[in-house]
């Protein structure tokens, strides 16, 4: 028989934070815990206008994924994906974030927005709910450079690893050829 929901299951060997540790849950049983929301955006306007990629994971266990470039194309079409994640992906997203630590910072001190785009990061864990906003970072020169780089560099990270971790989850549902 399979556990009940809130039972340990077995592990494999392997990292913890790839092991599967409370049995898949519907959204529905999931209403008692946390609300959770995360978008993330990055983009600006330039010669092929507003070019732009966006996620977004609503409390309710839809992740939605958004890119607009118009470089090297002719036909300008918006790509758009749309998915439902389980509760094990969200609270894995609720991880990292909380490790990161990004809601401790403030962006008062980050360079602000500019004609080379802005970043902007959302997130909402329970009764905590941030947002920032930035221009777009380069790389770890941009960070060294600004007058808070400590904290900075967090929001650096976790974006990356967001990206990251969302790209994975994105090119995995919408294989064309499944692994054999």
């Amino acid at each position: 028989l399979p556990p009940q929901t809130g039972q340990a299951l077995p592990t494999a060997p392997g990292p913890p934070s790839l092991q599967l540790l409370r049995p898949v849950t519907p959204m529905a049983a999931m209403e008692g815990d946390e609300d959770f929301y995360v978008r993330y955006y990055t983009g600006h306007k330039g010669k092929f206008g507003h070019e732009f990629m966006e996620f977004e994971i609503q409390p309710n266990g839809k992740l939605r994924y958004a890119n607009d470039s118009g470089y090297k194309s002719e036909r300008r079409d918006m790509i758009r994906k749309e998915v439902t994640i389980t509760p094990a992906i969200i609270d894995e997203l609720k991880r990292i974030i909380n490790e990161s630590e990004v809601t401790q910072e403030d962006d008062n001190q980050w360079p602000e927005p500019d004609r080379g785009g802005r970043q902007e990061l959302e997130i909402k864990i329970g009764s905590e709910h941030i947002s920032f906003t930035c221009a777009k970072i380069g790389s770890l020169l941009d960070v060294q450079d600004s007058p808070d780089p400590d904290g900075l560099r967090i929001f650096y990270y976790l974006v990356q690893d967001l990206k990251c971790f969302i790209f994975s989850l994105i090119s995995l549902h919408f294989k064309i050829k499944p692994i054999p």
